[in-house]
């Protein structure tokens, strides 16, 4: 007769698709007072009790399939903001995200002390034309408060079917009061790469990191080399709010550019997982200058393109701190029962930096002029993945401990590097874009000699929590 706690493991075993019935016959072969394991094995039993006493005593019948789910992504959710459970229906959602096409608002969100808050909208989405800004605070939908949901329920509830219309309640940072902005659900279509001629420069953006990036990335660049033709001075390549995405792909645009040399290391847990993307011979922009823009919205895949054209001297990075996502999330299918999205590993650059909380700093930092509206409110600018309950330190234990002997002469600094994130704002007028002109004067050598030295930018405190990594809808 099966006890009640290996029901319970049996359920959650056969649900993650790490075993069956007979690793359960095993398991409790082996549960005895001297296994090493034993005091796991009462923590089961303990939650079997738990799970017993609410399917018998709660106040309403509940959902056994919903009360798993929680329980799985309480579990993930503990351990950092990035890992979690996702049913068969978020999984393919995430698996149309990834090819670029999805129905939605257009907004990139995460949830901060309980609302929802835009990390940043989507170029020509709904949300965009809607006036929706960086910062700002969905505190209601359709009048219903999101307070109590988790991210995953308020980003359920923004979509819908096409031209089908919802009312998002805002706050804004330098606005007393909360205001209504309604937006039509359409289908959105992320155009991965944006580009256009500035002259005598080739400006291109990445807004996100999908399967159609690195080709798209390919094939403007060609057609900018046959619009400029040969007084193409050099490139801009924005990744500014570029929230990340597919790894792969963040190791193709950064060998688009690089001949040699190592793109991105991967530590995992042990040292056998240690990983090193290498470039291949080849750059598709030929030599020329190139510009990076990054800045408090640039996250995970776009930190890896920065910190590798950083430390391999191919481009200068110019703007403000990046985000500070540095680990990598491994989607492992569960058959049916959706996925698991896990932390696995954390990003080094070239240079064997870590990125996990730290970010990007820029070679060259040029700090974007705010509007009037925006000014008041400039302290309370993201403080990037260090401001995510939660999050990975930037270093294993292993290399913490090696590292003891320099952690005094190293506080200040690091305490500095922990700080990650600044403001995510960017006008939409090219002309009004401090940190654009900046670059286009910088490669076309307008910018004298002293300007071009990096001072450290300044960081606000900040202290609200985040607690979900940045959701597209």
């Amino acid at each position: 007769m099966m006890r009640k706690t290996d029901f319970v493991f049996w359920t959650f075993l056969t649900m993650t698709g790490l075993a069956g019935a007979t690793t359960v016959l095993n398991v409790t072969q082996t549960y005895s007072a001297a296994s090493p394991n034993s005091e796991l094995y009462r923590q089961l039993d303990l939650f079997g009790d738990v799970f017993e006493r609410v399917r018998s005593d709660y106040v309403e019948k509940p959902d056994d399939t919903m009360l798993i789910e929680n329980a799985i992504n309480g579990m993930l959710a503990a351990l950092d903001p990035h890992s979690s459970y996702m049913s068969p229906k978020h999984y393919r959602d995430m698996q149309v995200q990834t090819r670029g096409e999805f129905g939605g608002l257009g907004i990139e969100v995460t949830m901060e002390n309980g609302v929802v808050k835009v990390v940043a909208p989507i170029d020509e989405t709904p949300a965009a034309k809607a006036g929706i800004l960086s910062n700002d605070l969905i505190t209601h939908l359709d009048n219903d408060q999101i307070s109590g949901l988790t991210l995953e329920q308020a980003v359920e509830k923004m979509r819908g079917p096409v031209n089908t219309p919802i009312t998002l309640t805002i706050m804004r940072q330098g606005r007393d009061e909360p205001f209504d902005i309604k937006i039509v659900r359409d289908f959105i279509r992320i155009n991965a790469v944006r580009s256009r001629v500035e002259g005598d420069i080739a400006y291109i953006r990445l807004t996100t990191f999908n399967e159609k990036t690195h080709a798209n990335l390919v094939k403007a660049m060609d057609d900018l080399k046959k619009e400029i033709g040969p007084k193409l001075k050099g490139y801009v390549l924005d990744l500014r709010n570029n929230p990340g995405g597919l790894l792969d792909q963040a190791i193709a645009v950064s060998d688009d550019f690089l001949d040699q040399g190592s793109i991105v290391l991967t530590k995992g847990r042990n040292n056998e997982e240690t990983q090193r993307a290498q470039a291949r011979p080849g750059d598709t922009a030929d030599g020329k200058p190139i510009v990076v823009l990054i800045n408090g919205g640039s996250a995970s895949a776009s930190e890896i393109v920065a910190g590798a054209l950083k430390d391999h001297k191919r481009a200068t990075v110019i703007g403000t701190r990046s985000f500070g996502k540095g680990s990598v999330q491994t989607i492992i299918p569960l058959g049916a029962n959706g996925a698991i999205r896990l932390t696995t590993a954390r990003y080094y650059t070239p240079s064997n930096r870590s990125i996990q909380a730290k970010g990007i700093d820029p070679d060259i930092v040029v700090e974007q002029e705010l509007p009037e509206e925006l000014k008041s409110a400039r302290q309370e600018r993201n403080r990037g993945e260090a401001g995510l309950r939660g999050h990975l330190k930037g270093e294993t234990r292993d290399e913490e401990k090696a590292k003891a002997d320099e952690a005094k002469a190293k506080a200040d600094e690091e305490k500095k590097q922990e700080e990650s994130g600044s403001s995510a704002y960017v006008p939409q007028e090219a002309e009004k874009d401090t940190q654009l002109q900046y670059a286009l004067k910088f490669l076309r050598g307008e910018i004298p000699v002293e300007e071009t030295v990096a001072k450290p930018a300044q960081q606000p405190s900040n202290t609200a929590e985040e607690q979900k990594s940045p959701v597209p809808n």
